[in-house]
């Protein structure tokens, strides 16, 4: 009809009619066209408001007589749609007029009549250019019209799509549009009717009031399978309101006649919240804060899982989003830190663990967000284009850890930690058995007490006969001992043939009687054993650790069932004793004892032994151990499924990821003990009795997969890895001035630095730091003096150790210098100062020379990189300037490497064509050996083979050990296609290099991934610039220590010489009372190397005496001769000399130290450089840095010469000190024979 199309052309409803013909052609087409769309919409509705069929589901809504209620309703998805299109249109106003402040609600379930109004800019009452009617009648009227299609205009609305309103209009039998203008200052109001196919005209009047728009419909219940608005889809829809009032800011929200009691974000989850209280009783505390314009958050503590309220312009996002996870995982990030630090219990808390205790309301606006459906319950916009930032306050996470959240988790925690184990088995009669070797079989084994019977699987036959010495005291009948052959198989990881065919494991079940495929689940079924309990016995020590733990995955994988029962236990045994006259304490950890040596003042008196394995117990500590059985037995306790997912965690293939996260958490709090100097966990206290399984994969296990990553990723500081870096200490502390044979090093480097190991492989440790052919070290620290290997087989041609020698190289005490000794934080082993927690060298030399290694979830590979260019590089940052990107180099290589992308790069011999018959290959890629290239590329090239044939007719070697060079002859046919498809390509010269695994321990001994090598440089350059701030504090310290020292010895014999201090036939005692009287100080130097051990935590394994009173050993053992002239002038030279070291070391910018190219042509790094490029190294620095203190310009301290970047800041070198004060501020007494009378107590720093 001709109604259908009215769309309003004039003020009074009348419009010019157009030509006939044009009229019924453009109806026709048009009506077809909507009709069509009309239909779909209307028999497909799911696709544009949801379901048209009730639904029944747990939704919030709000009940008058109880406010905002989680309960069970029915409702109809599609008519919760057309109404959320029309309060969300409303709502968006506010976004296009700041000035709005009203929105009325009207539902009417008696008249099935809806209204949703708001004083908002109306919409222009003007006639549409382009579509020859009234803008409103095109709004609402017209499918796919919209005015946000615009996605190049950021916006903040709900809508987008051009369907919205007009879906409620197609699914109401009555659908009334009412607005005006002021701007153009007409009002308009018209009806649509029978779901959008019939209107009315559109009513048009001359209007000067305040803006406002209307909806207001009656949606077609039919069509919705409802006969009426019943309660529970008025209680969703009244809810909806409270939604706007509380997510439109600034707006008043009017529901039939009745201001909402909402006028903020905070006030609305007020409704929520109100009357709740937590498992405590306490009211539940709400954390909130309005981030910005764009962005409020609230938070409170959730007992029924993860809990969401949320809006996007609005809209409610009932099923959260990305806007939700943006906000959440920043304050699980932060809370998992919390919990971490006061989690007791030693259960390993998740992020999805600490999001299930949160409740978080989010009210956000969005630029433009999509949505997974038109129905826009989940908001899918990625973070990036969110148009806004929600960084959350220090404040707001302070508070968030404060509201019941991380008490909740924790209590959680101690929950899952408290699980009871199920009743302990009975007994069962069995006969014994014969045939094992080595089992000593429990007497009453397999009879009426067997269930009482106890099999103890040990460490090899070592821990056997410890245990069979303990049986003496507590008898053989019902303990048996089977001792274990190295570590048992992974049976997680085996097929069923590896297990049936592994003797170890079934001489297991045979001993046990165990049998596969059956559940334990029920006591009674315990009874089929013939051993009640397995103990396991194995040393202390990571590698005992790791076989208990494929222990407990054998029994775990194919009898998980027993693990719930009393079933697994171990035997523990002292790792420390300390003892002292006839008292006695027994360690069971490293932790432990070092908590009991910081409480104990005078445990440098007590006499301490170190128990590496079980073998180093005697026959009668044995007894001792098991006479007192209740503190060596520890039960494994079930915990249920976390026991379980951590055995699975620690053991599955499967869970390579997972364990990364595993480890990268235990790192983490690891760092964070650390940095907070809290004492490492330990499992063994006095009072254990029993540990969970979960504790022992999480806080034991976890130190084997951990220190398989220490033995194989290097350190960021020294590109060393342990067994390299006690190579370097033992070598260091041997300072040899001739060669030495490896076989004898390697001896020595397991003597002198506790190395428990293989020599074998400690062996090939040290011929690879002296390997230097192409692809192997850039710069090696040890010489190579034999056969060491070559690049022909990749160093696998080296000689054997007992005919090779080695020594430090002179480059290497230059790399490392031994003055930054006194700076590293030294490890001990058994009682004995091994190598330190990292070395510090001048240039990272993990870079210089690589790193490669494969640990456990980790695996670690860095390229080797040009000295030259990394010095460059440190040059640069000295500067202020970012260092520059950086290719790998090798030494001595001939080939190409172009970079591809990030982190990635070819690797590119070399090849050249000689003639037309001829091709020389005179480089290969980076460790493409000679030999392996000639066996696997050119062999099968001239052999060919079924389905190749051969390429080359001949070739002919021209190599050296050092150098590459084959000559290889092919027909020029084939020379030809092989130019064509690329000679590299064809003879295999090209290799990728990947360093996406740039993996390293960080100097807190923590595993860092670094995205690139610039990251690294930097990482370094900071730590390498502290500690030589570090170092220049150490040497002036000690040079005022010692300044002070003689100038108390001078100033004694000078008193002595002039009669003023008379020492003859006085006791000790008076001697001290006298010196301490006329102001002489106790011995400095001591008294600072003292302090010094406290400030770097030096653990002097020498005692120093437990006297606290003053030291004067050092003035009263001068010998006699000291009181003479020349001795008193040698004693003031001396210190003189001392002041005047330390008055240089003062004034020295600490960049000098590191770089005095601006000032001096004598770079001591680019003498490095030259002597490394020269490869004749000479030793540019001395350990005794103050006797090279003469030879450095005067110039450098001089107030007109600035260090690199302080030229360009105009930063001033404070002028020169005189003497006299440099003395007082070294600690050194201004002091000349002839002013004896001068005194005073001397201080320093």
């Amino acid at each position: 009809s001709s109604k259908e199309e009215a769309n309003g052309k004039s003020e009074g409803g009348k419009s010019e009619p157009p030509k006939k013909e044009s009229s019924k052609k453009m109806s026709v087409e048009r009506v077809y066209q909507k009709k069509t769309q009309l239909e779909h919409i209307l028999l497909r509705p799911d696709t544009y408001i949801g379901s048209v069929e009730p639904v029944t589901q747990q939704m919030w809504v709000f009940d008058e007589e109880i406010g905002m209620n989680l309960r069970e309703i029915t409702y109809v998805p599609g008519l919760y749609k057309i109404f959320d299109e029309i309060l969300v249109n409303a709502a968006d106003n506010k976004q296009r007029d700041k000035n709005m402040s009203m929105i009325k609600i009207t539902i009417d379930p008696e008249s099935n009549t809806i209204s949703v109004w708001n004083n908002g800019k109306g919409i222009p009452v003007v006639e549409h250019k382009d579509e020859k009617m009234y803008v409103p009648a095109l709004i609402f009227g017209h499918l796919l019209t919209s005015s946000n299609y615009d996605d190049d205009e950021k916006k903040v609305t709900g809508g987008r799509n051009g369907y919205g309103a007009k879906l409620c209009n197609i699914f109401s039998t009555k659908f009334t549009v009412e607005t005006a203008c002021k701007e153009y200052k007409h009002s308009f109001k018209q009806t649509w009717q029978n779901n959008m196919t019939k209107t009315s005209d559109p009513k048009i009047k001359y209007f000067d009031g305040d803006d406002f728009t209307c909806v207001t419909f009656q949606p077609d219940l039919a069509k919705f399978k409802m006969e009426k608005l019943d309660k529970d889809i008025v209680a969703l829809l009244t809810r909806r309101a409270y939604d706007v009032a509380g997510s439109c800011k600034g707006v008043k929200v009017i529901l039939n006649g009745k201001k909402l009691p909402v006028n903020s974000f905070r006030s609305y989850v007020d409704l929520y919240v109100k009357d709740k209280l937590d498992e405590t009783g306490v009211a539940l505390k709400v954390v909130n804060e309005a981030v910005n314009e764009r962005w409020e958050v609230c938070l409170t503590m959730s007992e029924k899982g993860f809990q969401q309220i949320s809006f996007v312009n609005s809209i409610a996002t009932t099923k959260g989003g990305r806007h939700i996870d943006y906000v959440v995982d920043q304050i699980v990030a932060k809370l998992i830190e919390v919990v971490k630090k006061k989690n007791k219990a030693g259960v390993s808390v998740k992020p999805f663990q600490v999001k299930n205790h949160i409740w978080v309301f989010v009210n956000a606006l969005i630029e433009n967000p999509t949505f997974d459906s038109q129905t826009k319950e989940n908001m899918t916009l990625q973070t990036k284009n969110f148009g806004s930032k929600c960084a959350l306050s220090e404040k707001f996470i302070r508070a968030a850890t404060n509201c019941g959240i991380v008490e909740s988790i924790l209590n959680w925690v101690k929950f899952k930690a408290q699980t009871q184990l199920n009743k302990k088995c009975s007994s069962v009669k069995h006969s014994k058995i014969k045939g094992i070797p080595k089992l000593d079989d429990a007497n009453d084994a397999g009879g009426k007490h067997s269930s009482d019977c106890t099999l103890i699987l040990t460490e090899g036959d070592s821990a056997k006969s410890l245990a069979v010495s303990g049986l003496g005291v507590i008898g053989r009948d019902r303990y048996g001992v089977f001792p274990l052959r190295g570590k048992m198989l992974n049976v997680r990881e085996a097929t069923h043939k590896q297990i049936m065919e592994n003797a170890e494991i079934n001489n297991i079940i045979k001993i046990v009687g165990l049998q596969y495929k059956k559940s334990y689940d029920d006591p009674e079924s315990l009874k089929s054993l013939r051993y009640g309990k397995i103990m396991i016995m194995t040393d202390q020590d990571q590698d005992g650790s790791h076989i208990k733990g494929l222990l407990i995955n054998f029994f775990h994988h194919n009898w998980p069932s027993l693990l719930k029962h009393t079933f697994l236990e171990q035997f523990i045994t002292p790792i420390v004793k300390a003892s002292k006259n006839k008292h006695e304490i027994s360690f069971y950890s490293i932790p432990e004892f070092e908590e009991w040596k910081k409480q104990t003042e005078n445990h440098k008196t007590w006499h301490i032994k170190y128990y590496k394995g079980l073998g180093t117990s005697t026959s009668k500590e044995a007894k001792d151990y098991f006479a007192d059985m209740e503190r060596h037995r520890i039960m494994f306790k079930y915990g249920g499924t976390e026991d379980d997912a951590a055995i699975t965690l620690a053991f599955s293939k499967k869970k390579t990821d997972d364990r990364k996260e595993w480890l990268t958490n235990f790192m983490e709090d690891r760092r964070q003990r650390r940095m907070h100097g809290l004492p490492e966990q330990y499992l063994y206290g006095t009072t254990t009795r029993h540990l969970s399984y979960n504790d022992f994969i999480n806080k034991e296990l976890i130190l084997f997969s951990n220190s398989d990553n220490e033995r194989s990723i290097p350190s960021l500081v020294d590109g060393l890895k342990p067994g390299q870096r006690k190579v370097l200490f033992t070598c260091m502390k041997r300072n040899d001035k001739r060669e030495v044979k490896v076989a004898q090093l390697a001896g020595s480097v397991a003597e002198m630095s506790a190395y428990h190991h293989g020599e074998v492989s400690l062996m090939m440790t040290i011929v690879n730091l002296a390997q230097n052919f192409v692809g192997s070290n850039n710069v090696n620290i040890l010489q190579p003096l034999g056969q060491f290997g070559t690049r022909i087989n990749g160093g696998k041609d080296a000689a054997s150790p007992r005919y090779i020698f080695t020594m430090l190289r002179s480059v290497t005490k230059l790399l490392f210098p031994a003055v930054d000794s006194n700076l590293l934080k030294f490890l001990y082993d058994d009682n004995q100062k091994v190598e330190p927690e990292w070395y510090i060298p001048i240039i990272p030399m993990v870079l210089v020379n690589g790193a490669e290694g494969i640990g456990t979830g980790w695996a670690c590979k860095i390229p080797n990189y040009d000295p030259r260019e990394i010095v460059n590089n440190i040059n640069r940052m000295l500067d202020h300037q970012d260092p520059l990107p950086m290719l790998p180099s090798y030494k001595n290589f001939k080939g190409v490497i172009h970079e591809l992308g990030q982190n990635q790069y070819v690797v590119s011999g070399e090849v050249s064509v000689l003639d037309k018959h001829t091709v020389e290959i005179t480089e290969l890629p980076i460790r493409t050996w000679t030999q392996v290239y000639k066996e696997s590329v050119l062999e099968p090239m001239l052999q060919g083979t079924e389905k190749t044939p051969a390429l080359i007719n001949d070739y002919k070697e021209y190599h050296t050990d050092t150098t590459v060079k084959f000559v290889v002859r092919m027909t020029e046919e084939k020379l030809a296609q092989a130019e064509a498809a690329g000679l590299h390509k064809v003879f295999k010269l090209q290799s990728s290099l990947t360093c996406n695994s740039m993996v390293l321990f960080d100097h807190m001994g923590c595993l860092k991934r670094y995205e690139s090598v610039q990251d690294i440089l930097k990482e370094f350059f900071e730590l390498r610039l502290h500690y030589y701030k570090l170092r220049k504090d150490w040497l002036v310290g000690s040079l005022g220590a010692e300044s002070a020292k003689l100038s108390n010895q001078a100033r004694f014999v000078l008193e002595k010489i002039e009669g003023k201090i008379s020492i003859e036939n006085k006791s000790k005692r008076e001697l001290i009372r006298m010196l301490v009287q006329r102001g002489y100080e106790s011995d400095p130097v001591a008294a600072w190397n003292k302090a010094q051990e406290k400030v770097y935590n030096i653990d002097s394994s020498v005692d120093s005496g437990s006297s606290s009173g003053p030291n004067f050993n050092y003035i009263l053992n001068m010998p006699l001769w000291c009181l003479t002239k020349e001795k008193v002038d040698e004693l003031l030279k001396q210190r003189d000399m001392k002041v005047r070291h330390g008055r240089k070391f003062r004034a020295l910018q600490l960049l000098f130290l590191l770089c005095n190219a601006h000032q001096n042509k004598a770079d001591p790094l680019k003498m490095l450089i030259n002597q490394i490029k020269s490869d004749s190294f000479v030793a540019l620095f001395t350990t005794d840095v103050t006797k090279q203190l003469h030879r450095i310009p005067e110039k450098s301290f001089d107030k007109n010469v600035k260090p690199p970047g302080e030229q360009a800041r105009g930063a001033k070198v404070a002028k020169r000190t005189s003497l006299r004060a440099e003395e007082e501020t070294l600690g050194g007494t201004s002091l000349t024979r002839g002013d004896p009378s001068s005194s005073g107590q001397t201080t320093y720093k």
